[in-house]
């Protein structure tokens, strides 16, 4: 599990195709530095498992993981050649507090960047938003792009025809991950948060609440029931 801060942009060192995969090394000196075989770091929000470190001799903190033909599909980790930038993450630690939201490292897919907005002293971002996704995103809801916890700022009505969604971002995000170098066009991995996916979930199998005993419970169960039926 993550949080969705990022504590370093890390660099690919190689990409070397393996069947219908890919093996990234990625070479990250923060992240690196108390990591072990097996440990989990998400890179642009992917989770991915490290299987080999370099050297500590070669002063870039290296490490090599795999990608399976999954993660490529619902990403962007196919499109990485050496030399990209990644956001990197390591595991959320229990004893420590948890900034951000809760990150599984699980992409529901990508997003394109529609256009960008400078203000005085922020960037206003806007992206596609895909049929798939749109039901799992809310006004002012977590989303996590490229692995960066974000709030949503604003979303277009569900009447619109062309959907999409904002974000907006301080300067410290805009310096602190791959966020700031985005241009139009360019794609970002998507995890909305994992209470959309299983409320949505349990709509589509027609799983409603039964009994509330509070007055507040009675009401989203009222909402609830009224948007399913």
């Amino acid at each position: 599990m993550f949080t969705g801060l990022i504590e370093e942009i890390g660099e690919i060192v190689a990409v070397d195709p393996v069947g219908d995969s890919l093996r990234l090394t990625i070479a990250g000196p923060l992240v690196t530095s108390d990591a072990e075989h097996g440990a989990s770091i998400a890179v642009s929000g992917v989770c991915l498992t490290v299987i080999e470190q370099g050297s500590a001799a070669d002063g870039r903190g290296t490490f090599t993981a795999d990608v399976m033909a999954q993660s490529i599909k619902m990403s962007t980790l196919g499109e990485l050649a050496a030399g990209s930038a990644v956001n990197l993450e390591r595991a959320v630690r229990v004893d420590t507090r948890l900034g951000g939201h809760i990150v599984q490292g699980h992409v529901d897919g990508t997003a394109e960047l529609i256009s960008t907005t400078p203000a005085e002293a922020w960037r206003v971002l806007r992206f596609s938003l895909s049929p798939e996704l749109a039901p799992l995103l809310v006004d002012k809801g977590s989303v996590t792009l490229s692995g960066v916890s974000l709030t949503v700022s604003a979303i277009s009505a569900p009447e619109a025809t062309e959907a999409w969604f904002e974000v907006s971002l301080i300067p410290e995000t805009l310096a602190a991950t791959t966020l700031g170098a985005l241009t139009p066009g360019d794609r970002v991995n998507v995890e909305t948060d994992i209470l959309a996916r299983h409320v949505a979930r349990m709509l589509r199998l027609g799983v409603v609440p039964a009994a509330p005993q509070t007055p507040a419970a009675a009401a989203v169960a009222t909402t609830i029931e009224g948007s399913h039926a």
